[in-house]
């Protein structure tokens, strides 16, 4: 007979906590409240469950029922296997772990809860853990999941309540229909005490079909109040275009790549170049709505707004595209041309061209998982032109082989964009691949990746699309030729060890730029009122204390004989940015150069810290926003719009809680 494993009412608290004569300080695991008494009486744990959680609580009382019937009755809860009757229990914690397990799937594949109520689902339960009762939708729905939201909003608290270096991203999600118009995401980006760059979402909160721009600003707000941080961000990372439509992923036109043909659920996701939506999005629509909400942004928001370098990149791009029509039917052969030889030829033979991660490499079926990014898209072309000889004599493809001017738009096509391609795997690299991990990319790079595009597009030639580098031009010119002149930009490469100078053609005038921007958020320049209403960017963290001095460190007699130390004097702004420029740039990662350094320039290392919190691409709730899009259609099951809101905020702080 199995042990009678033993229920306790504090299964389900967290121990903090531990005093003499047993005084013990739990926090609740559904909701965090913290509870104070002794082991030997833990009425006060009973009445907070039966009061607050009385699912929890019955399943207490439950548990509790089943032991003192193992007790009387000399077993426990019976299955039978293998034809004999054997009586075993399930330990609490394997089923809290299940039951975890279960929610940390839904979350993080944005799978409708309903999922467990599905027959099939429990009956694959049942044969892996027999023991298990799977736990209800309503109780996932209603206290697992806000459970879990709970206790990734007490983390990120205590996080940011430390941190004096932060920004913020504002996401909108636009587009869906019914009473809930869209979704409001909040992500902070912070750096800890010990120099580690973090990212959290601070909320994500439905937005009405009239919803204005004052409206989507007073709840940003109110997340701010509420997370401690009003007031403190640097900046504030926010595209006034994606208030007015949803958020669509550019992709080349016409290249639709899938072994199978498009499939229904990947259309209208991607924008090909040819959707009125995206018109507006890219300033060629009308622009009435967005101009009113680029004005209450820009009067709510002011200097503290930045835009997202990897969305302007991606405008540039989008723009460069739709300037050429003609390249759309010739992707679009080159596509069925790639859709023929991927289920012609042997998948043995395909992993000689078709062997980088994110290319299909294997056949029918195998759905391209980058179809929707442009740059993953270029990267499959590329290889299909230097290849293209050997695919054609091993899938014999016949009138679906490209001619020869049809290869040399395609080769002028990749050649143009391939800069483009870099800068953008430069901010993004493996992000998409695994949207849990951590990797933050400063703005610091956005003004050499300009420069670079800049000096690309004047020496390069297009003879078969001359439109489409006249458009490129154009669009850098308008959207990301701004940075060059833009302090803040120059501020933050210069303050990049790898860089410093070295890119700029006039040092002695971005010398002089550097020293006033500097100077706007030094501490000892612009030293704080407490009484005055600070803009956001302006805030700097209290001086620390004074270290203790030694006591033999005081001059004496007995000690004359040591040459006495020169004193120190503390460095100006000027001094230590002039001592830094003299060094020679290094490969070191930035936020290590800067946390070794502190001590050699405090001030330098102060603006550094929060000027390396700007994000230069996209925040994961942005790329949730996108897979959550399929997730509200019909055929792909029905979720709650409210517990749609639970599982984004989940999903994007899926590390905060479970890594």
């Amino acid at each position: 007979m199995a042990s009678v494993s033993k229920v306790s009412i504090l299964d389900y608290f967290n121990i903090v906590f531990e005093g003499e004569n047993g005084k013990i300080e739990s926090n609740c695991k559904a909701c965090g409240t913290r509870i104070q008494a002794k082991r030997s009486v833990t009425s006060n744990f009973v009445t907070h469950l039966k009061r607050k959680h009385q699912a929890m609580y019955d399943d207490f009382v439950k548990r509790k029922d089943m032991k003192r019937e193992g007790y009387s009755s000399g077993s426990l809860h019976s299955f039978t296997t293998n034809g004999a009757n054997a009586r075993y229990t399930l330990p609490i914690n394997t089923g809290v772990l299940i039951s975890e397990a279960i929610a940390k799937m839904i979350v993080r594949d944005l799978q409708p809860v309903s999922i467990v109520e599905n027959q099939g689902f429990r009956e694959l339960l049942q044969l892996l853990e027999p023991r298990y009762t799977p736990e209800r939708q309503h109780y996932i729905q209603s206290q697992l999941l806000p459970a879990y939201a709970y206790q990734a909003q007490l983390a990120t608290r205590q996080a940011l309540a430390s941190t004096h270096a932060l920004s913020l991203s504002l996401d909108l999600w636009r587009g869906l229909t019914g009473a809930t118009s869209g979704y409001l995401g909040v992500t902070c980006h912070f750096l800890t005490s010990d120099w580690q760059m973090r990212s959290a979402l601070l909320a994500c909160l439905p937005l009405t079909g009239g919803s204005s721009g004052n409206r989507v600003l007073s709840d940003f707000d109110e997340v701010c109040h509420s997370h401690g941080v009003s007031g403190r961000a640097f900046r504030v990372v926010a595209d006034p275009f994606l208030a007015t439509t949803s958020v669509k992923p550019c992709c080349l036109p016409g290249f639709l790549v899938s072994p199978n043909g498009q499939n229904e659920d990947d259309e209208g996701e991607a924008d090909n170049g040819h959707s009125v939506e995206e018109g507006i999005r890219n300033g060629h629509g009308d622009g009435g709505e967005e101009g009113e909400w680029e004005d209450s942004w820009e009067q709510g928001l002011g200097v503290c707004r930045v835009d997202c370098f990897s969305r302007s990149l991606e405008q540039c791009v989008s723009e460069g595209l739709r300037s050429c029509p003609q390249l759309s039917s010739t992707l679009a052969k080159a596509a069925c041309f790639y859709n023929y030889v991927t289920s012609a030829v042997p998948p043995e033979k395909l992993t000689q061209v078709f062997d980088g991660p994110g290319m299909i490499t294997g056949g029918p079926g195998s759905a391209p998982p980058a179809a929707r990014d442009w740059a993953a898209q270029l990267k499959v072309l590329r290889r299909l032109l230097d290849s293209v000889e050997f695919l054609e004599e091993m899938s014999g493809p016949g009138e679906l082989a490209l001619g020869g001017s049809e290869r040399a738009l395609l080769r002028e096509l990749t050649d143009t964009l391939e800069p483009f391609t870099e800068a953008w795997d430069m901010v993004h690299g493996d992000r998409q691949a695994d949207m849990h991990t951590d990797r933050h990319v400063s703005i610091s790079l956005a003004l050499p990746c300009v420069l670079g595009l800049r000096k690309h597009l004047s020496e390069t030639s297009t003879p078969h699309c001359p439109s489409l580098l006249v458009g490129l031009s154009q669009a850098l010119e308008s959207r990301l030729a701004p940075i060059l002149e833009d302090p803040l930009y120059i501020t933050a490469t210069t303050l990049d060890p790898q860089f410093k100078l070295t890119w700029s053609s006039n040092p002695d005038w971005h010398r002089q730029v550097l020293i006033e921007e500097l100077s706007k958020h030094s501490p000892a320049s612009s030293p704080i009122d407490p009484n005055t209403d600070l803009h956001p960017q302006s805030q700097t963290p209290p001086a620390p204390a004074p270290s203790p001095v030694s006591a033999l460190s005081r001059p004496c007699k007995l000690f004359s004989f040591i040459k006495q130390r020169p004193t120190t004097q503390a460095k100006s702004l000027e001094q230590e940015l002039a001592i830094y420029l003299r060094e020679e740039p290094t490969d070191e990662e930035a936020l290590h150069y800067w946390r070794r350094k502190a001590i050699d320039f405090p001030l330098l290392t102060q603006v550094a810290k929060r000027a390396f919190t700007i994000p230069a691409c996209g925040t994961v709730v942005e790329s949730i926003f996108t897979s959550a899009g399929r997730c509200l259609r019909p055929e792909r099951g029905r979720v709650l719009p409210k517990n749609l809101e639970t599982l984004i905020y989940l999903k994007a702080n899926y590390r905060v809680l479970w890594t």
